[in-house]
């Protein structure tokens, strides 16, 4: 009887001892959960969309803006809001500030107006890298696009990384295979790639953005081969040699506000926008090409996939449980 006692004890120690471990070993791993909020706000995706709904009645760009926030935001640091803090009390670089986002990140405004709606609904409860998430499926589904049940219970993060900005997120003028490198750094494969790729079937790029491949492609003094020629011409129409770099252009022209898949049919018509964006498809051998000929003539398939990829993206590396804190101003750490 003694041994029965003893031996049961032991077994609950040992299991309690796993448990704490476990705990310490891996706290980011907790799970989120598209319930998160369900006792505690209740009403968060519908208030996260009335705000983007009332925004794209004056600014039919917000949405695609709005997808490419949360975006940018996970590749750096994962998904913990550090790309919304400005510089102050400990921040003294912002990510704002960074090549990739530098006076193209934008949308920001209506982050903290969704921010205000829910502090009046529930204050303090939810966390700004969730907003960006719940904006990111808004944003989409607003546009005809897919929808997906987001996961939740991230937490802000202390801490900007601008030199991660820097580096981690892809740029228009990198390779396919630099692009992947990108990626796959963040556990996200060759179909989440293309998938997320096809974000660009909505939102504007500038001018300066691919107007290398209009006229001197890779050094070579011609324009980027690829490139339809129609297209060309009325890309240099728009973008003259030595113009105006910030000049917008719609990255799909044939449907440029909706969510659609006639980005991967642009695609396979060498209309593709951004040097990334036609790598796609014209790197010889890759297989990329049969992904984006799949999404090019499935558009389930097409949702489906850019879901998926949209849900794994959103967990990665996010702060959970007592990490991080819920930021009271989306803009800065609380406190400072």
């Amino acid at each position: 009887m003694l041994s029965t006692t003893y031996n049961n004890n032991s077994f609950f120690l040992l299991t309690i001892i796993i448990l704490l471990v476990l705990s310490f070993v891996s706290p980011s791993n907790a799970q989120l959960s598209s319930t998160f909020y369900s006792k505690t706000c209740p009403n968060v995706s519908s208030i996260v969309k009335n705000v983007i709904r009332q925004a794209r009645k004056s600014d039919p760009r917000i949405t695609a803006s709005l997808t490419r926030l949360h975006f940018h935001d996970c590749f750096v640091n994962g998904c913990d809001a550090s790309l919304l803090l400005d510089v102050g009390g400990n921040i003294t670089e912002s990510e704002k500030t960074a090549g990739p986002n530098n006076n193209s990140a934008r949308g920001f405004n209506v982050i903290d107006n969704i921010k205000a709606a829910l502090n009046s609904s529930c204050p303090g409860v939810v966390s700004c890298a969730d907003i960006l998430a719940l904006a990111a499926e808004a944003s989409v589904s607003l546009e005809k696009g897919p929808s997906w049940k987001v996961l939740l219970g991230r937490r802000d993060g202390l801490t900007a990384n601008k030199t991660g900005a820097n580096t981690l997120l892809p740029t228009p003028f990198e390779t396919l295979a630099q692009i992947t490198a990108k990626f796959s750094a963040v556990n996200l494969n060759i179909t989440d790639l293309v998938a997320l790729s096809g974000a660009h079937t909505f939102g504007r790029a500038q001018c300066q953005f691919f107007s290398q491949r209009l006229y001197n492609f890779s050094g070579t003094g011609n324009p980027d081969p690829t490139l339809n020629a129609t297209y060309l011409t009325t890309l240099q129409q728009s973008c003259p040699q030595n113009g105006n770099g910030s000049t917008l252009n719609n990255l799909d022209p044939s449907s440029p506000n909706t969510f659609d898949k006639n980005y991967f049919t642009n695609l396979l018509n060498n209309r593709g926008l951004l040097q990334t964006d036609q790598e796609l498809f014209s790197t010889n051998g890759s297989s990329t090409i049969s992904i984006v000929r799949n999404f090019a003539n499935n558009k389930n398939a097409f949702f489906q996939a850019f879901a998926q990829a949209m849900i794994k993206m959103g967990n990665i590396s996010p702060l959970t449980g007592t990490q991080g804190e819920i930021r009271a101003d989306c803009k800065k750490v609380n406190g400072s």
